[in-house]
């Protein structure tokens, strides 16, 4: 079962709200009512003790005055003795009658009717014409029962406010503890709903962060879905339309890069050829100065035919596709070789060359190495200044190997080095050689290193002026040359 959820990122928050907030709502009311009727019993019984105090007391003193009334008729026999006594049985019987409310909630109203009868009977014995002394003490000696009567109603009525308020005592310890189960359930189950809803708020907005961050690194081939409201379905529709149109431009820059080094590729054809053909002596013996310089042109020649298969395999070194082929290899005689490559350039350039790679075994992949090592000693050639030198250090390190290059260039400005290696990104150094870089050979070098899971790095040694990159390659096992020598 489906249940349907708002349409907007603004009526998912509306509706989280309301859902948190009315618990806690009709707690608040339900505490208000109980808090209320709490406060109308308790005047109730206020008043009712008040009201039970107040009449007990008064029947007592109007059984009092009726006592005296009969006893003064009884000695004086006049008609404003008997008036007097009439008139206290009046008030005493209006008294009672006031009482029978309250009498009739403690149940009592027996004993009420009882002191009525008895009030009666008293007055009427005594108003009997011929009544003997002997006999007007019989009857006055019964407001001795009456009183007692009185006494006993008291004592109900007093009992009765005391029940009443030992039950307004429970029903508020009673609501006490119900509003305690409340907060108790109220307080873990809104951080429940909180933690829900923050979750459907904060879901869809995650994966549009990764969708963004996806965009940002390139990855267009993952297509972008959000589930969520229909404001932030609306941004992910956006968002893929961003990732066809950049995945188009790839694709289009791709086929460019593709069809322009096939392009370049002819008349390099052409020029190593020429180059070679001199070279050979096929064309007539050439004297050392003309060696030197058609060695130069052959190297640069190889070394234009490195830039253009970097561009034709730039979008394979971006999405990392290729396959690794890992082999122990020795790592100073890669660098060694790459060195002589590029022996001429730095003997053109004066610049020396400081070697102190250690002489160790190392598991990885020979040709992406090279590239490395190539593309680093040719960008460290290109901003060192004539008479400067470059070192390149190489040693074992805990689960690895580490591999710096560093020149006596003027090194790299603060600003551009969050985009040094991105890819056709050149600074504003101006570069030495006989040929102009593409921008693409530091970004070449961080996808061959992190194709090893390895790292790149620009440092601050202070120990050169000019720029200092170190490299480190985790090595997924120790190589086999490795493992002899140590049980050696």
């Amino acid at each position: 079962m489906k249940f349907p959820r708002p349409r907007s990122l603004n009526g998912l928050i509306l509706v989280g709200f309301g859902i948190v907030a009315l618990p806690l709502l009709l707690s608040v009311l339900w505490a208000l009512y109980n808090l209320d009727r709490l406060a109308s019993q308790s005047e109730e019984l206020v008043f009712l003790g008040i009201a039970s105090a107040e009449n007990n007391r008064l029947l007592t003193e109007h059984v009092g005055s009726l006592d005296r009334a009969a006893r003064q008729f009884n000695v004086l026999r006049t008609d404003d003795a008997r008036d007097l006594m009439l008139q206290d049985l009046q008030t005493t019987e209006a008294r009672l009658e006031a009482m029978r409310p309250l009498t009739g909630r403690a149940t009592a109203t027996n004993m009420l009717d009882t002191i009525g009868r008895d009030a009666i009977r008293i007055t009427d014995a005594l108003l009997t014409p011929g009544l003997s002394a002997d006999e007007a003490d019989v009857t006055l000696a019964r407001f001795v029962d009456l009183r007692q009567d009185v006494s006993r109603l008291t004592r109900i009525l007093s009992t009765y406010v005391d029940l009443e308020l030992r039950s307004l005592q429970q029903r508020t310890r009673e609501a006490q503890r119900v509003s305690a189960w409340q907060v108790a359930l109220l307080v873990p189950g809104t951080l429940i709903l909180v933690l829900i809803f923050t979750l459907l708020v904060a879901r869809p907005i995650r994966q549009i962060d990764a969708a963004i961050h996806q965009l940002g690194k390139s990855g267009f081939s993952k297509p972008i879905k959000i589930r969520g409201p229909s404001d932030l379905e609306r941004l992910s529709q956006q968002l893929e339309w961003l990732r066809l149109r950049l995945l188009e431009l790839a694709q289009e820059k791709n086929r460019f890069l593709r069809h322009m080094s096939h392009e370049l590729k002819t008349p390099l054809a052409n020029i190593r050829e020429g180059t070679e053909l001199l070279l050979d002596g096929t064309l007539g013996e050439l004297d050392k100065p003309q060696l030197e310089v058609t060695a130069i042109l052959r190297t640069n020649g190889l070394k234009l035919q490195r830039l253009i298969e970097n561009l034709l395999s730039f979008s394979a070194w971006q999405t990392q596709n290729e396959i690794l082929t890992l082999t122990d290899f020795p790592l100073r005689a890669l660098v060694i070789s790459v060195a002589k490559e590029q022996r001429l350039a730095l003997k053109s350039a004066h610049i020396q060359l400081r070697l102190d790679v250690a002489d160790i075994i190392v598991n990885a992949d020979r040709d992406k190495m090279r590239t490395v090592l190539d593309n680093l000693l040719s960008n460290a050639v290109k901003f060192t200044p004539r008479g400067g030198h470059v070192t390149i250090r190489a040693a074992a390190a805990a689960k690895g190997f580490t591999l710096e290059f560093a020149d006596t260039g003027p090194g790299v400005p603060e600003d551009e080095r969050p985009r040094i290696f991105e890819a056709f990104f050149q600074g504003r150094r101006e570069q030495g050689g006989q040929v102009g870089g593409t921008g693409i050979g530091l970004s070449v070098v961080l996808e061959c290193v992190q194709a090893h899971d390895g790292s790149v790095e620009l440092v601050d040694s202070g120990e050169f002026p000019g720029a200092h990159f170190r490299i480190h390659i985790p090595q997924k096992r120790v190589p086999q040359t490795q493992k002899i020598a140590a049980h050696g």
